[in-house]
């Protein structure tokens, strides 16, 4: 890698045209990463990298990149993470890295690769194309399946040489599922439940969200299996009315807790006409971690738990 001062040097010949030289992909589409070959990743930006050697020193921009890269075990790759890191602890003791931060921050630290996500690459685009164009890497990723989130744990480990960490990380995810559902009551003793994504909004989850895959897995039926996802995201659109509508046939109540929803039981027992619906009524309402649930992590098995743990509390 160039010297810091030579890339300043580098950084400021280019960065006031780099917004006219560098070509922008279309607008960034979460999930749509994926492996073309062995060394070969295309992110969600349409960015394809060829990885000829595991990258040593990381920035991440978004917690759950962080969470797994430390499942990976390359937590020692690591030189740089976002300022909304909440686990592993090892994470906290990392220097903290903003998309608000500029681009002399970033090369001081002398990273070879940036990991982002559509929000950040759409948001702060300016700054991500000044560092590639200062030869740094950048992969924008964020799955919301769980079918894509077997991708993207086997994206980071082609990254970083864990790829074999990766696939061990799939199986043992899968053998949990498995023991999961199969201690599941049978389907017509399940009860039916909605989940709440954003109560400000009255949003729930997409059917193919992994916060749903959590639910059903529990044991749960959910109520809102005809909701419309927003913008190709894990949240779709619900509506207050249509809730409503739904009322005495929902059983239980979850809603997620978190920098996304921050919301409360008060909250939600109090919400005008909430008392039509029956888990309200029979105080079936329960908070779930958001970071257990949102995050394409391994601790989504701990969201499985929580969740089958409220639902079935006998």
């Amino acid at each position: 890698m160039a010297t810091l001062s030579r890339m300043r040097t580098i950084g400021a010949a280019i960065i006031g045209c780099a917004v006219l030289l560098i070509v922008f992909p279309g607008a960034a589409r979460s999930g749509t990463a994926a492996l073309a070959d062995a060394r070969r990743i295309v992110d969600d930006a349409g960015r394809t990298i060829t990885v000829d050697r595991p990258f040593r020193r990381i920035i991440s921009l978004y917690p759950a990149h962080t969470e797994n890269l430390f499942a990976l075990d390359a937590g020692d790759q690591v030189v740089g993470v976002s300022p909304s890191e909440t686990y592993p602890r090892e994470a906290l003791q990392k220097p903290v890295f903003s998309s608000h931060d500029g681009a002399e921050k970033f090369l001081a630290a002398q990273p070879d690769l940036i990991l982002a996500r559509p929000m950040i690459d759409q948001a702060y685009g300016p700054l991500l194309a000044q560092l590639e164009g200062l030869g740094i890497k950048v992969v924008s990723v964020q799955p919301h399946t769980v079918a894509e989130m077997f991708t993207y744990w086997r994206i980071l480990g082609t990254l970083t040489g864990t790829r074999a960490r990766a696939d061990q990380m799939i199986a043992e995810f899968e053998r949990s599922v498995a023991e999961f559902r199969r201690r599941a009551p049978a389907a017509d003793q399940r009860p039916k439940v909605y989940f709440e994504s954003i109560h400000g909004k009255m949003k729930t989850f997409a059917p193919e969200s992994m916060a749903v895959f959590a639910l059903t897995t529990a044991g749960g039926v959910n109520v809102a299996a005809d909701a419309e996802p927003v913008s190709g995201t894990n949240i779709a659109a619900y509506g207050k009315e249509k809730l409503l509508e739904r009322g005495a046939e929902i059983e239980v109540y979850l809603a997620q807790v978190g920098p996304m929803n921050r919301t409360s039981l008060e909250i939600i027992r109090n919400e005008p006409g909430f008392q039509v619906i029956r888990a309200v009524r029979e105080g079936r309402v329960f908070l779930i971690d958001e970071g257990l649930v949102s995050r394409p992590t391994m601790r989504l098995l701990d969201g499985i738990a929580a969740i089958a743990q409220q639902i079935y509390p006998n």
